[in-house]
């Protein structure tokens, strides 16, 4: 339960950001901070290897009682953060001009998006580490770290929006400005739980020697670039998304702005069940045991399961009001409601997948979510090519619904060739 709170507190900032922003005169407002969030994010979220390689590691030897690791796991994961982080920013001028390039956004959403854009890319070092720290707790197996550090700076971020936005009319760059303080509130937050877990838990020796044992960095490159390679194939299909709705003009940019962070609230709520099966898969491995890695698989579809059916129901029932909650464009909400039964099928055709992401991360199997993740991606792309020229944005939906779909069935086929995961457990 920690991790799915930890986890909706994200969408549901999201949401706050869409409402904030929803409430100005004109939709490219709301269309700068959605398209600047798809860049931003498609950079944060293609390292979000640190986190569950960070997690899966971390896991494994807290189920071998291997202290040292535990500890040596996120410090390497961190140096590639640091590192990252600051290569990044100093190519960030070319990052906002293949934003530019690559949306093609109306004009009217220019100032607003380079604006976003330039202030957000100031908060990589810290989101990064912030990557890492949560692996770090969740394979640990203390899920209330952060449920912490997301609820209380997402909170924080929240009633910055209100202030900067809707008080003193910063716009666009206060929203972003709000999102750079919050960042970095989060990785405050979990510096001192990580100073006050190394009290409780003793202090272990630093050993540099192990810290750069050529093995363990091998382990940890190829895991990360596996993971790597996933998440900027998943990042194809959220900018190409992004990039076919804004084609179709500035209503339905805004609108799938609108619809999309209903997507985040049911990712986020299904991820955190996810990340719990990560852990447990994780200490499984670690233990050698393919009876705990089952029972693990089997807890977290049966409980995301339910969550999925819940969400699916609360969507039908509730999305026209929570769409009219979330902007007062008119013309916003009267095509957001158009397009809002592709969101209300997205829970129990996602569900699947996003339980898998959790075992495969936990038994650390890189390889094989790369693989699966390149043919959904090819799937999404014939179908998005094949149908949003015939039907606009129903077709662009219904790819990313095909997508998310294949996601689960490749995964599942991958789990049951290696005897149900018992492979996993016992390479």
């Amino acid at each position: 339960m920690p991790l799915i709170l930890s986890n909706l507190t994200v969408p549901l900032l999201g949401m706050v950001d869409t409402a904030v922003v929803g409430r100005l005169a004109e939709p490219h407002h709301l269309g700068a901070v959605a398209l600047g969030a798809v860049a931003v994010n498609t950079l944060v979220w293609s390292f979000a290897f640190l986190r569950t390689a960070t997690g899966g590691l971390t896991a494994q030897a807290f189920g071998a009682e291997d202290r040292a690791e535990m500890s040596l796991a996120p410090l390497r994961a961190a140096l590639l953060a640091v590192v990252a982080a600051v290569l990044i920013l100093a190519a960030s001028p070319l990052f906002t001009g293949g934003a530019l390039a690559l949306f093609d956004p109306p004009p009217s959403t220019v100032p607003g998006l380079e604006a976003y854009l330039h202030i957000r890319l100031f908060g990589l070092p810290a989101i990064f580490l912030n990557h890492v720290a949560i692996g770090w707790f969740l394979g640990r197996q203390r899920p209330l770290v952060p449920l912490a550090m997301l609820t209380l700076a997402n909170g924080l971020n929240a009633v910055l929006d209100v202030l900067f936005v809707l008080h003193w009319n910063f716009g666009v760059e206060g929203v972003a400005v709000a999102t750079l303080i919050a960042d970095h509130a989060a990785l405050a937050i979990a510096l001192v739980f990580a100073r006050r877990e190394g009290r409780a838990s003793g202090r272990v020796p630093l050993d540099r020697a192990r810290l750069l044992y050529a093995p363990a960095l091998t382990r940890f490159f190829r895991l990360a670039r596996d993971i790597f390679v996933r998440t900027l194939l998943m990042q194809v299909v959220t900018v190409g998304f992004a990039a076919l709705g804004a084609r179709q003009g500035e209503l339905v940019l805004a609108a799938n702005a609108v619809l999309l962070t209903f997507f985040a609230l049911q990712a986020h709520g299904l991820d955190g069940f996810a990340d719990a099966t990560e852990a447990m898969t994780g200490r499984a491995v670690g233990r050698r045991s393919p009876d705990e890695l089952r029972r693990a698989a089997r807890a977290g579809f049966v409980n995301a399961g339910i969550l999925a059916s819940l969400l699916t129901l609360v969507f039908a029932l509730a999305g026209p009001a929570v769409v009219d909650l979330l902007t007062t464009i008119e013309p916003v909400r009267e095509t957001a409601r158009l397009y809002l039964p592709y969101v209300v099928a997205l829970p129990l055709l996602s569900v699947w997948a996003f339980v898998f992401d959790g075992i495969f991360f936990g038994a650390t199997r890189g390889a094989d979510m790369r693989r699966a993740m390149l043919w959904s991606v090819a799937g999404f792309g014939v179908a998005a090519l094949l149908l949003t020229p015939a039907f606009g944005n129903h077709g662009l939906w219904t790819a990313f619904l095909f997508y998310m779909a294949l996601r689960g069935l490749v995964l599942a086929a991958v789990y049951r060739r290696a005897d149900r995961g018992a492979a996993f457990a016992c390479p």
